[in-house]
């Protein structure tokens, strides 16, 4: 679709919505659904658990991120000027002044008690996490100013967030296909404009970022569990059929969000490709500082994935009489993967640093000409 005078207007207009005159980022607060690839501590507040080497890079400890160090939207905090996101299920040291996180690891976008997903999904679905930052929002009103609170202007003001429905697309590859899997993703994407919509009529939010799916057929994770031969792989070690249901999904995601802004005047709804990133940092490591594109540093078995999925990141297993033990490598700034499913800190830092040059939004949104934001170590 071409953008004519009128639509470059019109985008004018929402970038000084979006913005402050002076050009400085104006979002007094981050609202972000999610799972685990943005979760910063909400599944281990509610289910204590988290082992060592989680963490290690960064907090030299488990801090609630499925990863080495700091998830991608620790870095975005950072960029616009704001503290890492509490986790709304953290009661003890929580401060929710500058926005709060609603992501659980494992969580899914359509609700977790439907015959379509198993065991170990979480549940906390993209509706319950909704149904929390709306009672997050009643007792802001209900309360008054707090210290620990948002304000009651922030709500319109803040950037809403979205990362979530990888475990819509993953929970049941292997008990139904692609094509079964195919068949409800429909419904996945409907939820997130659905979701859009009622922050925007309920809450006052106007902006937002969705991020797209990853390429999950160079997960080592899924390269071990999945059902192929040799012939679904391409040159790079990646499965093709995968990767090609996450396209398909990720271009019915992007026209969904299409559709729904038109029925939302004033507001950004700004579609984020990520996707693009992981797969060119999977296929070419090298090229970006990193060494391992498709294997595990912190797994079990070696081999040419090093993940097993009986022995998870952390833990020790008996199998056959044998004590395994899924351990970390010394080097997590050279992978890609850090345990077979999530990114390693590394990647979550080059990850942000392409969001805020502005290149994977649609429509275009040069944030980084167009916020003075702080630089991300």
């Amino acid at each position: 679709m071409r953008t004519g005078k009128a639509g470059c207007r019109l985008l004018l207009l929402l970038f000084f919505i979006f913005f402050s005159a002076d050009g400085r980022c104006i979002f007094p607060a981050i609202f972000n659904f999610g799972d685990s690839n943005s979760d910063t501590g909400g599944f281990w507040a509610a289910f204590p658990a988290q082992r060592p080497p989680y963490g290690m890079t960064y907090f030299k400890k488990p801090a609630g991120r499925a990863s080495d160090g700091r998830a991608a939207i620790d870095f975005l905090a950072q960029a616009v000027g704001l503290p890492f996101l509490s986790p709304y299920l953290q009661s003890i040291g929580s401060n929710f002044s500058h926005g709060a996180n609603f992501a659980t690891a494992a969580s899914t976008v359509l609700l977790p008690n439907t015959s379509l997903f198993v065991t170990g999904i979480s549940p906390f679905s993209l509706a319950i996490q909704l149904n929390q930052m709306k009672d997050l929002r009643r007792r802001v009103y209900q309360m008054g100013p707090q210290d620990i609170l948002p304000s009651k202007g922030a709500f319109e003001k803040a950037l809403y967030t979205f990362d979530i429905g990888q475990n819509d697309f993953t929970s049941k590859l292997v008990a139904i296909g692609i094509k079964g899997v195919q068949q409800y993703l429909p419904q996945v994407a409907d939820q997130i404009a659905w979701t859009i919509k009622d922050l925007y009529d309920n809450i006052g939010g106007r902006k937002f970022m969705v991020f797209n799916l990853a390429p999950i057929g160079c997960f080592p994770a899924f390269l071990t569990l999945l059902p192929h031969n040799n012939s679904d792989l391409d040159v790079y070690g990646c499965l093709i059929s995968y990767n090609n249901a996450v396209d398909d999904y990720n271009v019915l995601l992007k026209e969904t969000l299409q559709q729904i802004r038109s029925q939302l005047p004033n507001a950004n709804v700004i579609y984020v490709d990520t996707n693009s990133v992981k797969l060119e940092l999977s296929r070419h490591p090298r090229n970006h500082g990193l060494k391992y594109g498709t294997k595990s540093c912190c797994g079990c078995g070696g081999g040419a994935y090093n993940y097993d999925p009986l022995v998870f990141c952390g833990n020790t297993k008996e199998i056959n009489g044998v004590n395994l033990t899924a351990t970390a490598c010394g080097d997590p700034q050279n992978y890609v993967s850090w345990d077979g499913i999530h990114a390693t800190e590394a990647v979550n830092r080059i990850i942000t640093r392409a969001v805020l040059r502005g290149s994977l939004f649609d429509p275009p949104f040069p944030l980084a000409r167009l916020c003075d934001l702080n630089p991300i170590d």
